[in-house]
């Protein structure tokens, strides 16, 4: 059952309610084309309209400005933005931080984002390679708040080991985090000891209970494989597959949603995860054909996930559990993806994503849900204390 619907007031429009305390400050901003207020209006026009000729520049993280740009490693060029006649840095390019020349003309770096809540997705690490460097630099940095689009009171998955630290996860935390992109900022100044001039500014209005549909907000696809809720709220887990030659659903219209390959069984596949004592989701069988990357123009035997009940569904542990079955069931045909991965060019990327070898093993031997479930509790409860000193709502 939904609950009542919110009106949340973003840092974007919080800022624009007051902009005086950052007025005379030479202006860089981190942003993608999710990054609008209630009006769709984008981020960097709004700034301008606020700060005029001191907004100097614009950074963009993976996917680019627009988000036009596919998964690992399609990078996106500077370029000059067509709408303010401003620099756009790419930092997803030939740099995943900016350069010391980028950061010479600013005061002040805002960063706005849209995350979807799991340590996978990029721009968190942006934003971390961004503090970091204007940290060096002497640069304030300040983030506008966003929802994280699934709430944020659940936690799930393994604290990442720092052996497997990468673009894809800087820090220990796990594949679910439940915090906003201001929380994180908050806890990664603390802790990589950043000597940082950091504000959050933060929302009215969001509580950690309300998922993306119940702020009022309107969604708009911060990456092109993102574009509903929908896929955000299986993506903690399914993005897994990008370790595996299981299809994650490129290539469809619902990606993340659908996975398969032409090797699959999907009666094996729905029997085993329906006797699961995993709730809150049901696998109707879809074949596809992806119309790019893996398995392009060949069909896929697979199946649509279907989240029938979102605050009983754990993405995360599903995932774990499908790769078990299908390493148990297809073990002749299923194979590890090999790198390179988010620029790493030696470790397995299924261990980059997971973030914990003890777990890929467990999976491996063919732990059931009820076995990775418990395993997994350590880490999510040792976590859920440690981010509390960072909470803001």
């Amino acid at each position: 059952m939904q609950r009542e619907m919110a009106k949340v007031v973003t840092g974007l429009e919080s800022l624009a309610l007051d902009p005086r305390p950052l007025k005379g400050l030479r202006i860089g901003l981190l942003c993608h084309q999710a990054s609008i207020d209630s009006r769709l209006r984008q981020a960097k026009n709004i700034l301008f309209e606020l700060f005029g000729k001191d907004l100097k520049c614009l950074f963009s993280p993976q996917h680019g400005l627009y988000a036009d740009k596919q998964d690992n490693m399609v990078e996106s060029e500077d370029m000059i933005d067509e709408d303010l006649g401003i620099p756009v840095f790419s930092l997803y390019g030939k740099r995943r931080k900016p350069s010391t020349d980028s950061l010479s003309n600013i005061d002040c770096l805002i960063i706005d984002l849209q995350d979807v809540g799991t340590r996978v997705y990029t721009y968190i690490w942006t934003m971390c390679l961004c503090m970091k460097e204007a940290a060096k630099a002497g640069i304030k940095v300040v983030v506008l708040d966003r929802p994280n689009p699934l709430g944020g009171e659940r936690v799930e998955g393994n604290l990442l080991s720092p052996d497997f630290f990468s673009f894809v996860g800087m820090a220990q935390i796990p594949m679910r985090h439940g915090m906003t992109i201001g929380e994180i900022a908050l806890y990664l100044r603390r802790e990589f000891g950043l000597d940082l001039d950091l504000k959050v500014i933060k929302m009215a209005g969001w509580n950690r209970r309300m998922y993306f549909d119940e702020t009022g907000l309107p969604w708009v696809w911060p990456s092109p494989n993102m574009p509903t809720l929908d896929t955000a709220l299986v993506y903690p887990g399914q993005v897994l597959l990008e370790g595996t030659n299981l299809s994650e659903g490129r290539g469809t219209t619902r990606p993340f949603e659908v996975f398969g390959a032409p090797y699959l069984d999907i009666k094996v596949i729905s029997r085993e995860m329906e006797g699961s004592d995993l709730k809150g989701f049901y696998l109707r069988p879809q074949y596809f054909e992806p119309t790019f990357h893996k398995w392009h123009g060949e069909t896929c035997k697979g199946v649509q996930i279907h989240v029938i009940d979102r605050y009983k569904f754990e993405p995360y542990l599903f995932t774990l559990t499908l790769l078990s079955v299908v390493m148990r069931h297809f073990k002749d045909d299923f194979s590890y993806k090999l790198p390179p991965y988010e620029y790493e060019f030696e470790r397995l990327p299924m261990d980059l994503l997971i973030g914990k070898q003890e777990i890929r093993m467990l999976v491996e031997d063919g732990m059931d849900s009820t076995g990775l479930r418990e395993v997994l509790r350590r880490d999510q409860e040792a976590f859920c204390e440690m981010r509390q000193a960072y909470l803001l709502y």
